[in-house]
């Protein structure tokens, strides 16, 4: 498990750069279809630049205000800092910043840039329906994930995949009325050198949300089994966390305030998924590859044999 935690650790920072340099070129991209030139170009590199940078202090606060969470009163959630404040002095960390999400379906989610940085946010829903113990084995899946460094790529994942995802819907849209193109038949230096540029920048941009999808994917899957694992190892209780899990799995209710962008953050999938057989099914499966968390069945079964 520690040799696992310590590869996650060196993948993050690979899938931090992977981002950076998709901003980079869905930037330049950008740039190149509203016919900006080589000079604009150049100046989306540090552009872009700057915005992770400024993901990388701000993502937590993004992720929070997205999940419309709160600061959660001690006198109002005895038990949740309680239980919070004791996972935390048995494993070491510091205590993170606590927040609850006023929303009926039971989830959680951790965020920040590190453990002196962290915050863990938990609907009402998962107070109203887990016991201590299956809360207990909930948070302690989330300050796995803070000890882990897993929040760090986490967190920078929701401003990336959202500037990807925002750069390429106006690119298009603009390129669509006519924007990109009226520019590109004004210029009159380099024209023919960007005309070249300009299919591959269409099609990066046509593929770039797809493929952020993709690496937000890679962020997740293989960091929810493990912080199962670590949140265990943590409890000492793994029923405790089997239970919770499982009322998870049965509970039919949605995040409100759920979001692509920040789905992979949370415990379990918050946005709701199609069981329809046929044309949906397919649709359905082809989406889970695309899946940030494994099945349930799957955690909650690994979980049983350890």
């Amino acid at each position: 498990m520690y040799d696992q935690v310590a590869q996650n650790k060196r993948r993050s920072w690979l899938l931090i750069a992977g981002f950076v340099l998709l901003v980079v070129a869905v930037v330049a991209a950008f740039d190149i279809v509203l016919g900006g030139g080589f000079v604009g170009v150049a100046i989306a590199v540090p552009l872009a630049g700057g915005a992770a940078f400024l993901s990388y202090w701000k993502s937590d606060s993004i992720a929070l205000a997205m999940s419309r969470a709160h600061p959660a009163d001690p006198q109002l959630f005895p038990r949740l800092h309680n239980l919070v404040e004791g996972l935390c002095i048995a494993s070491g960390l510091p205590k993170p910043r606590v927040y609850v999400v006023d929303d009926p379906a039971p989830n959680a989610f951790a965020t920040g840039r590190n453990p002196e940085h962290a915050a863990i946010a938990v609907t009402t829903g998962l107070l109203e329906k887990m016991n201590r113990v299956e809360l207990e084995g909930v948070l302690a899946h989330e300050l796995s994930h803070v000890k882990n460094y897993d929040i760090l790529v986490s967190t920078l994942a929701v401003t990336m995949v959202g500037v990807i995802a925002l750069l390429s819907d106006i690119g298009i849209r603009m390129l669509w009325w006519g924007g990109g193109r009226t520019r590109h038949n004004d210029r009159d230096q380099g024209g023919s050198a960007m005309a070249f540029l300009l299919i591959p920048a269409l099609l990066l941009l046509l593929l770039s949300p797809l493929i952020a999808s993709a690496m937000k994917a890679a962020v997740g899957r293989r960091r929810e089994s493990l912080a199962d694992i670590s949140g265990v190892e943590m409890t000492r209780y793994p029923p405790g966390l089997i239970s919770a899990l499982e009322k998870l799995r049965d509970d039919s209710t949605v995040v409100h305030a759920h979001s692509r962008a920040t789905s992979h953050l949370w415990i379990e999938e918050p946005a709701p998924v199609a069981r329809e057989e046929g044309r949906v099914g397919f649709l359905n499966r082809l989406n889970h590859m695309f899946a940030t968390h494994p099945p349930l069945d799957e955690r909650i079964a690994a979980l049983r044999e350890l």
